[in-house]
């Protein structure tokens, strides 16, 4: 059991508070979900920082956020939109920064509708890659001043390898790669995209954060491990063969579903 991968999870404040033992009985990673609303982004968010650190009291993991996402896109070409986009970047990563935090989660731009037709225009991808940069570039010099790690998590994602390029395309090691392992699976049984454990292996060691939920290959679930039908050996053989060490973050839409998560990943005798 000892040499068995350890588990985190992703959390609010409140959620912390509940399950503050079970994230300090081990060095668990812990993305917090707090920080991903203009609302919070926009106001005073400097009490739930303060919050944060006192519930971190004893706390041997890495911390991170889920960075902003809702309504907008990292690749949007409105010149307006792309100045909102910068600036929501640039606040979560004030709040990384607050916390010691040293990740942050960015959605992937690609979709389905991407992988059918950004060959069908020249350059499709290319311009792709260079709105996103539009958006992107200063928060990547910032997260690599203050130590964080961009990762780009895959959401309508077909092809695993799309964003893996749009992460090189920056050349700095702050721009990493995670993956959802229910959004893969959606892709997979929805869409026609490969197993999850082919996104890991994709990735190779530039994974460097999963979020690990179950589901059943129609919908983004967000359910315990072990409810859903996601290979999970064959995720935990390929996370096996990286040296990147992953943060290995539980992300369900029912929080309390987290005991039962990692007790079932444990009994497969894959995680602890």
């Amino acid at each position: 059991m000892t040499d068995l991968p350890i588990l985190g999870a992703a959390l609010t404040l409140d959620s912390l508070e509940t399950h503050r033992k079970l994230m300090l009985d081990k060095p668990r990673d812990l993305e917090l979900q707090d920080f991903v609303t203009a609302d919070v982004l926009n106001g005073d968010w400097q009490p739930l920082v303060d919050r944060a650190r006192a519930l971190l009291e004893g706390h041997e993991g890495r911390v991170g956020i889920h960075g902003p996402f809702w309504g907008f896109s990292v690749d949007t070409m409105d010149v307006d939109v792309r100045e909102v986009v910068k600036k929501r970047l640039w606040q979560g990563l004030d709040i990384c920064e607050a916390l010691g935090g040293t990740h942050m989660v960015v959605h992937s731009p690609f979709s389905t509708w991407d992988h059918n037709n950004l060959d069908n225009y020249d350059r499709g991808l290319e311009r792709k890659i260079e709105l996103c940069h539009l958006s992107m570039k200063d928060a990547v010099k910032r997260a690599e001043d203050i130590g964080c790690e961009l990762v780009i998590e895959n959401i309508e994602d077909k092809d695993p390898y799309a964003r893996i390029e749009l992460a090189e395309s920056f050349g700095s090691e702050a721009v990493k790669i995670s993956i959802d392992t229910g959004h893969a699976h959606y892709a997979h049984g929805s869409t026609g995209a490969p197993p999850v454990d082919y996104y890991v292996k994709a990735a190779g060691n530039r994974l460097r954060h999963i979020h690990l939920q179950d589901a059943d290959g129609y919908a983004d679930r967000h359910w315990t491990l072990g409810e859903g039908t996601i290979n999970w050996h064959s995720v935990f053989d390929a996370l096996g063969q990286l040296d990147s060490k992953p943060r290995l973050i539980i992300e369900l839409r029912d929080h309390s579903g987290l005991p039962a998560s990692i007790a079932n990943m444990a009994a497969l005798g894959l995680a602890q």
